[in-house]
């Protein structure tokens, strides 16, 4: 009996490592994974049932009135109402633009644009733009829902389609209502959030940065520059021993120097990363997290995590000189993040589901 259970166990993961093959597959050079057409429609599927999925929903609002209390949130957020929150809400919708762009003829193709066509139109977003102009609500979401939808609008933009051109005019009342906050703000920011979750500072500026350069918005370039230099510019040892937290979902230090790396110099980010980082802690950084129960909506950040370290990783190791023993660190370290969460993607519980896909996206 034990040795037919074994079997079936082998034959079980042997089945399971086919399907992940066909899905994503390594490359020879162990630097990462490239998405196939099938790992593409396996993604996609989240988002094109979960955009459109109320509830469960976390709305994170702040009520004015007892009649803005009771508002359900697809009135609340005609575009963006679905996947439990907003902000992964707008991230489903870059991946599913993200995927349509390398993918045009992948199955559910029809079905992404039929579903970004219903979500991004006119009238929705001025649903979204109308929620920032309630009392209270100028910090809502500042700064990682501010980020996705910047790294949305950077997806459409420039893309040669009819109905991209579309989508993109749609979100420009929204994308400037963001742009906006994010002027208003900067100056004000006296000190950085150097959390692994959502209101981390370096990763919203990262995405932010990514979209100004996109979209030649060099005003806002400018003042995102100035802002993580006065932040981050003189940052020393940082305090990697304390990562990961129970539920970060991004790592402190490496957001800060996958930041750095983009607005600094490569002689100077070299010098700012060898005092920042150094080679005992980016082995610390090197294990994987350990995900106990990927039912919890806590616990479940730490796939997350692996995703996000990976794309830190790699970018990080693409900044430094070709012969610096501290890029096989980084890759080999990038390579196995991604291996360890990629199977997690579909766990089963929507705690997962509705996000991490997105991340998984990302990280590719």
């Amino acid at each position: 009996m034990k040795k037919i259970l074994f079997l079936q166990l082998l034959l079980l993961i042997a089945l399971n490592s086919l399907s992940q093959e066909k899905l994503f597959v390594a490359r020879k050079d162990s630097t990462g994974f490239d998405l196939t057409i099938q790992g593409a429609s396996h993604l996609a599927s989240l988002p094109l049932k979960c955009i459109a999925q109320e509830f469960p929903n976390k709305t994170n609002h702040t009520s004015n009135t007892d009649s803005d209390h009771v508002l359900l949130p697809r009135q609340l957020h005609p575009a963006f109402y679905g996947c439990f929150d907003w902000h992964s809400s707008v991230h489903g919708h870059w991946m599913l633009v993200r995927l349509l762009k390398l993918f045009p003829a992948m199955p559910e193709a029809p079905a992404i644009r039929a579903a970004l066509s219903r979500s991004l139109t006119p009238e929705n977003i001025k649903g979204e733009l109308n929620y920032f102009s309630m009392p209270l609500t100028s910090s809502w979401e500042r700064t990682y829902g501010w980020a996705w939808i910047l790294k949305l609008d950077e997806e459409l933009y420039g893309w040669d389609d009819p109905e991209a051109k579309k989508w993109l005019e749609a979100m420009q009342p929204l994308t400037r209502k963001i742009v906006e906050l994010w002027m208003k703000f900067l100056p004000r920011q006296t000190y950085a959030n150097r959390t692994g979750v959502h209101p981390n500072t370096a990763f919203g500026l990262v995405m932010a940065l990514d979209y100004a350069r996109k979209a030649k918005q060099t005003v806002f370039e400018k003042a995102i520059i100035e802002s993580s230099k006065k932040l981050f510019a003189a940052d020393k040892a940082a305090p990697v021993a304390w990562e990961p937290n129970g539920s970060d979902f991004l790592s402190p230090s490496l957001e800060e120097a996958d930041l750095m790396r983009r607005i600094l110099s490569p002689a100077a980010f070299i010098k700012w990363f060898s005092e920042f980082i150094s080679v005992k802690q980016l082995q610390h950084l090197s294990v994987l997290p350990i995900v106990s129960d990927r039912t919890d909506l806590q616990i479940v950040h730490l796939d997350g995590l692996c995703f996000s370290r990976s794309w830190c990783m790699r970018g990080i190791a693409s900044s430094l000189p070709r012969q610096d023993p501290r890029i096989k660190i980084l890759q080999r370290a990038s390579f196995n993040h991604l291996q360890a969460a990629l199977p997690h993607v579909v766990s089963g519980s929507y705690g997962g589901e509705h996000w991490l896909a997105s991340f998984a996206v990302y990280a590719f």
